[in-house]
């Protein structure tokens, strides 16, 4: 461990914390990162999974906002392949000019001047999408096109109530959990190369005591007690920013206005074939954006936007919410006809929204703001907003304040520097799958399980099997147990639920089956984490907590 180096303290392990946590190791100062929860357990796993520019916010004339996330987005999807890919989407519209007077409204933020309800138009959704081509500065990013509905090659949206198609080009991360697991163990391998002291203490809670933070895990066995003199206090638990105030005892005025948003997916095969691996952009009745975008063999669909008082973690999706998705959805593909029975689980998050008086929750910024409490004994700042595109962003200058508070200046950054396994990613097609192959005939494994253990660590996958005690598979899944042992022993999984829906993934594979819970809890019996009288509790907890939170049934 270097001595004399200052020790920051975050609180809050969602993708803004790791990424934040990761800034400052390689500007050389030792941090712990302290959830109450899992890592990515809050709105980051429960977002809409794009990493965008953010084209509604040019009706706002948050341009810098706009210019800051498309150039965060080509980042991501050049340091972070693995992750972070190119998505096409389809925006149907219905007539020339509508909304024009609306959007203009919102542009010059004439609050309480009435203006009409109205689907955006071609007009303004092509000036919008010109201006995200100009704030690009990509000549080998894809321009926006215009169909008509009828053109051959266009997807198969009401041709009755919709009369064009314009389609441009954003981002996708399929797994933010996995991106954000990425982030920290980026930030450990940097700790141990500086001698700098990291640790990441999940499902633990911080108490402020003068200027000494005591760290109490949540339940006997999942950590240990510490205490800690931080030289500063970072706030990062995104929807809890309020709450966590007042847990320290730090007096604020409120900072966060969280709204929920709710998703669900769906495996429905007319529906994977309709958008043909290309999503979705459109308007709820309510004018609402709707996205329906493939994920992973399965196809996403929300989000709602209502606003939340209530505990965020008790947050989830209420049967109307699904109604108004589902209705939605069929307005647009009526040949789809998705029914109750197609959604296969569903999930919901409070975004972690800086608390204004807007007008609707759509013109909320999503920039994001440090917060300095003055009134703490120790230095705190608190990050309020934000978003998954501008995670690193938002990492940086956090980063910048946190050093001059500590009375030095930034020597690094993160603008160039690979996220874990994405280092010499292969293209898709031909490359990929023979490096695929490859990785299989040195390590033993079928095509099908390098490729499950691709999808969420990519360009680490080899590392992760190389030398396996066996080549046991979770059972009804390709997954190799390696690897979920690896998430154990290296990814700070203490839970069934942390492998199941932020580790592995397993939420997303159609067939769930009770007997693969069973492995897991055994596994974290084999590696310490659970005693061999806790598996059959903790397996029927977890079936419990499926059903309940994301209404996932268990075969």
């Amino acid at each position: 461990m270097t001595t004399g180096s200052p020790t920051v303290l975050i609180l809050g392990a969602g993708i803004n914390g790791c990424a934040l946590a990761r800034e400052l190791a390689l500007n050389g100062v030792s941090v712990w990162v302290v959830d109450c929860a899992d890592l990515a357990a809050g709105a980051t796993a429960g977002s809409s999974r794009l990493v965008h520019g953010g084209l509604r916010y040019l009706e706002y004339g948050e341009f810098d906002l706009v210019k800051e996330s498309l150039a965060e987005r080509a980042r991501l999807v050049r340091l972070a392949p693995q992750f972070v890919r190119p998505l096409q989407l389809w925006i149907p519209v219905s007539s020339r000019l509508g909304g024009a007077i609306g959007a203009i409204g919102r542009f010059f933020g004439w609050k309480y001047w009435p203006v009409p309800k109205a689907e955006r138009g071609a007009l303004l959704v092509r000036a919008g999408l010109a201006f995200y081509d100009a704030y690009t500065h990509d000549p080998h990013w894809p321009k926006y096109q215009v169909a008509r509905t009828s053109q051959p090659g266009t997807l198969r949206v009401d041709s009755k109530k919709y009369r064009w198609l314009l389609s441009y080009f954003d981002a996708q991360v399929a797994f933010p959990e996995c991106l954000t697991t990425a982030l920290l163990e980026d930030a450990c391998n940097l700790s141990e190369k500086q001698g700098l002291d990291f640790r990441v203490m999940t499902y633990s809670k911080a108490t402020l005591c003068g200027s000494t933070v005591q760290i109490v895990p949540v339940a006997e066995n999942l950590g240990t007690a510490a205490t800690i003199d931080p030289a500063v206090i970072i706030n990062a638990t995104g929807a809890w920013v309020d709450e966590t105030l007042e847990r320290l005892h730090v007096p604020s005025e409120r900072l966060i206005g969280g709204t929920k948003g709710s998703h669900f997916f769906t495996f429905n095969e007319r529906l994977r074939e309709a958008i043909q691996c290309q999503g979705i952009y459109a308007e709820a009745s309510d004018g609402r954006p709707i996205f329906i975008t493939p994920l992973d063999g399965a196809v996403l669909v929300g989000t709602t936007d209502v606003p939340f008082e209530g505990p965020p973690e008790q947050a989830t999706a209420t049967e109307s919410e699904l109604r108004y998705l589902l209705d939605t959805v069929n307005s647009i593909l009526p040949e789809v006809r998705l029914t109750w029975s197609d959604i296969d689980f569903h999930c919901s998050a409070v975004r972690p929204l800086p608390y204004v008086t807007a007008a609707t929750t759509g013109a909320i910024t999503r920039r994001h703001a440090l917060v300095k409490n003055e009134s703490a004994v120790v230095p705190l700042f608190s990050i309020v907003g934000g978003k998954l595109t501008t995670m690193r962003s938002l990492a940086e200058s956090t980063a910048a304040a946190v050093l001059a508070q500590l009375g030095r200046s930034a020597t690094a950054n993160s603008q160039d520097r690979p996220i874990p396994g994405g280092e010499d990613y292969p293209p898709d097609g031909e490359a990929l799958g023979a490096r695929l192959r490859k990785i299989a005939e040195r390590t033993g494994f079928s095509a099908d399980s390098v490729r499950a253990v691709w999808r969420l660590c990519g360009s680490q996958t080899e590392c992760y099997l190389t030398n396996p005690p066996d080549r046991e598979l979770l059972p009804d899944t390709d997954f190799p147990c390696c690897y979920a042992r690896a998430a154990i022993e290296r990814q700070w999984a203490s839970t069934l639920a942390d492998l199941v829906e932020r580790r592995l993934m397993l939420l997303y594979h159609q067939r769930l089956t009770r007997a693969c819970l069973v492995r897991l809890a055994q596994l974290l019996v084999e590696t310490g984490r659970l005693a061999t009288a806790q598996v059959e509790s903790a397996v029927t907890g977890e079936i419990e907590r499926l059903g309940a939170r994301y209404g996932k049934r268990i075969e």
